[in-house]
């Protein structure tokens, strides 16, 4: 069996860590890979017309330290499982979280995805979405488990 662990670094990504370990174990599965997916969201002022030099620095070097964060959450993520004698690969993607997710599920036909909820409930789910919901649309080729 093939896993496929979103990790973000919230409690409920630290959940669905936990929940995964749980289940590569108890079924020896075969390739046990974590993904984090980060959004650069500063791309879109490089579309604004007089943009300086400066600025465009400053938005590189966001762009660095979004890709350090998420760096470090992998890490920490992949600690957790060695702790539980669990080998894992990382995989560190920039783009839209749940479209990256089901292609990188799909491209390497994993079995399982095993992400967390956000928790939110009512009118807050419907109007924000999430990426737990969003992937359990996107996702045809395997099981998605979300953990609360």
């Amino acid at each position: 069996m093939k896993i496929l662990v979103c990790v973000d670094g919230s409690e409920q990504s630290k959940k669905a860590l936990e929940e995964a370990a749980l289940i590569a174990k108890g079924c020896k599965a075969s390739d046990v890979a974590l993904i984090h997916v980060y959004e650069p969201k500063q791309d879109v002022f490089y579309s604004y017309e007089g943009i300086t030099p400066e600025q465009i620095e400053l938005f590189q070097e966001m762009r660095k330290n979004q890709k350090k964060e998420a760096e470090k959450i992998l890490s920490e993520a992949l600690k957790l499982l060695e702790g539980k004698n669990l080998k894992a690969r990382t995989i560190l993607k920039e783009g839209h979280p749940s479209h990256t997710i089901a292609e990188v599920a799909r491209e390497e036909g994993f079995d399982m995805i095993v992400l967390g909820s956000r928790g939110l409930g009512g009118l807050k789910k419907l109007f924000l979405g999430s990426v737990s919901n969003a992937v359990l649309q996107e996702v045809h080729n395997c099981s998605v488990l979300i953990v609360k």
